[in-house]
């Protein structure tokens, strides 16, 4: 297992492989088809700073965060995998998701030094992960707000990484 502290650099992901087994620690934002695209918008008005947050060197986890704890969604969704890229040209290093993403996003993230990571879908496991959590924007959206979780040795797999992917 290769541990990876946030915020990750370029030389941490250059390092990583597909079918690299990892553990991620640290500050990770969450997010999925509801608040993405926001948080893109908001990428390209130049507005972020408002958050007071900093995406360079940060993960996305596509999920929502709710009482009954958090879980990987799918990210082929349109409004997800049409994020990672923008996302990942504005500082995101790790995308953490489930399912198969498109060739294009894969190429996306290898021209932004970025990778995406398949996490496996064990809301218990996750949860007990989890050390805090944070409402960071758009409190409209319940459970698929934006959140920013710390976490301690998130388990995952490299999916896409370097133009490759587990999939093909």
């Amino acid at each position: 297992m290769i541990e990876i502290k946030t915020p990750i650099s370029d030389e941490v992901i250059e390092d990583l492989n597909v079918g690299d087994m990892i553990y991620i620690s640290g500050d990770i934002f969450c997010g999925r088809d509801a608040v993405l695209p926001r948080l893109v918008k908001l990428i390209q008005e130049g507005k972020t700073s408002g958050l007071g947050i900093n995406l360079c060197g940060g993960v996305i986890f596509h999920t929502a965060v709710s009482p009954a704890g958090i879980g990987p969604t799918s990210s082929n969704k349109i409004e997800i995998e049409s994020s990672m890229g923008p996302l990942s040209k504005a500082g995101i290093k790790l995308h953490l998701g489930k399912g198969e993403i498109g060739k294009k996003t894969i190429g996306e993230l290898s021209i932004y030094h970025a990778v995406y990571a398949i996490i496996p879908p064990v809301t218990a496991l996750l949860s007990d992960k989890t050390i805090e959590k944070e409402l960071v924007a758009f409190p409209e959206l319940g459970m698929e707000a934006l959140y920013r979780l710390k976490v301690d040795k998130f388990p995952a797999i490299i999916g896409a990484a370097k133009g490759e992917s587990v999939y093909r």
